[in-house]
């Protein structure tokens, strides 16, 4: 009897003698595996991408806030108006737990409007912080110096511009020194943080650092606007001690029941927020997409296995007094089944192989002439190959126990 090689050599010299009907009958799984590979080599390039922002963020930080990032309803904002404001003494208390590292309260203003002399940038954020906030924040000072706790308690009018701004305003110049208008308000640039991109689409480099003290002073709070007494307060950014960030949690959320004075049946009026709840957001959208998409290059696969099924059995039909030879030499039914049911597999695997090299091109290509960038990784590729398989294994049964089954008196005398 013929070994497996043999069998797939057999089946490979079938395919030669009709090139152009194989490649037609797995045009199916090459579209099916293209469009699985293409996609999904985006969805891991966007998930390296996302990952490596929230690591830079600091995958590890803890925001407590008025308001959460993620709300899966109707959000109440005259409730979330209703809660107490976080302050500074607050980022006070918490630097005293045994499971927090440092913890900094930042204020920040939307939509400010810069400008240094004839030259003005609107659109950019102003933030108010103390010295600790680049450390915390994972930003480092590129040229000048950062803050000191002295900046912070004498009230200096300095300030720490992104690299978006120093770029715009100040393309041929170092603007350390200089003097740059925040809304009216006059302040001394002493650093320029380096560039650090963008997160889910928003630069992270627009947007000028000066003291929380100088902050107050320049912006009063205004609770004026339903916005404003939502989203205009302090937040506090926290950098766990240990790698245990659930404890760090609970510690957190301990402290500030204290503080806000919550009874055991109240609800907390202040939300704990990290990077990684909106990593694990990004990879639920993402998987919902994989459905999708498998989902949707099944329907290529199970067309492709249509064509396979077919085209053995057409295969059969020609090769029945092929057949009835083997079978009357000694060939079993076994041999005859396994030999078809190969044939029917390496079909679907060329196919295999084909999408596969198309999909990783076609991922490349959109990667050129788009931001989007891929990452074939090697279960995708595994993945393609087990589609294929199993479109071969499944499709291919029926023909081959077709086949299996012919009498052997009859086949020989098939014309």
């Amino acid at each position: 009897m013929i070994s497996i090689l043999g069998k797939i050599a057999l089946s490979l010299q079938t395919f030669r003698s009709h090139r152009l009907r194989s490649f037609l009958t797995t045009l199916g799984i090459i579209i099916g595996v293209t469009t699985v590979i293409a996609i999904l080599s985006l969805i891991e390039g966007l998930n390296r991408t996302v990952a490596e922002q929230v690591q830079a963020l600091g995958s590890d930080l803890i925001y407590i806030q008025k308001f959460t990032w993620i709300s899966t309803g109707h959000r109440d904002l005259d409730k979330l108006a209703e809660r107490p404001d976080l302050v500074p003494a607050d980022a006070e208390a918490i630097n005293q737990l045994s499971s927090v590292e440092i913890a900094v309260p930042t204020i920040s203003r939307q939509l400010s409007n810069l400008r240094y002399r004839d030259e003005e940038i609107s659109n950019v954020s102003v933030a108010g912080s103390n010295e600790n906030y680049s450390y915390v924040n994972n930003y480092l000072v590129e040229s000048g110096r950062d803050f000191t706790r002295d900046d912070i308690t004498h009230r200096r009018s300095l300030g720490i511009i992104g690299s978006y701004v120093a770029a715009n305003l100040f393309p041929d110049e170092s603007p350390i020194g200089k003097d740059l208008m925040v809304e009216g308000h006059r302040i001394k640039i002493i650093g320029v943080f380096k560039e650090k991109g963008q997160f889910l689409g928003n630069s992270l480099d627009d947007f000028v650092l000066i003291p929380n003290t100088v902050f107050e002073k320049f912006f009063p709070r205004s609770r004026t606007s339903l916005f404003a007494r939502v989203y205009g307060g302090y937040s506090i950014g926290v950098k766990p001690k240990t790698s245990d960030v659930e404890k760090t949690l609970d510690d957190i959320r301990e402290l500030m029941r204290r503080r806000h004075g919550l009874g055991f049946d109240k609800e907390d009026d202040f939300e704990l927020n990290t990077q990684q709840m909106l990593m694990d957001l990004y990879q639920n959208i993402t998987r919902v997409g994989f459905i999708a998409i498998v989902a949707i290059a099944a329907i290529s696969l199970v067309v492709g296995g249509i064509g396979i099924m077919n085209i053995m059995l057409v295969s059969v039909a020609e090769r029945t007094r092929e057949i009835g030879i083997r079978k009357a030499v000694g060939a079993s039914n076994q041999y005859i089944l396994s030999q078809f049911l190969t044939e029917s597999i390496i079909l679907a695997l060329i196919g295999g192989i084909i999408g596969i090299g198309f999909g990783m091109l076609l991922a490349a290509l959109i990667s050129t002439v788009s931001p989007l960038k891929a990452a074939v990784s090697f279960w995708m590729v595994l993945l393609g190959f087990g589609f294929s398989a199993a479109v071969g294994i499944f499709f291919g049964i029926y023909p081959a126990r077709r086949a299996a089954g012919l009498n052997p008196i009859e086949a020989l005398r098939y014309e």
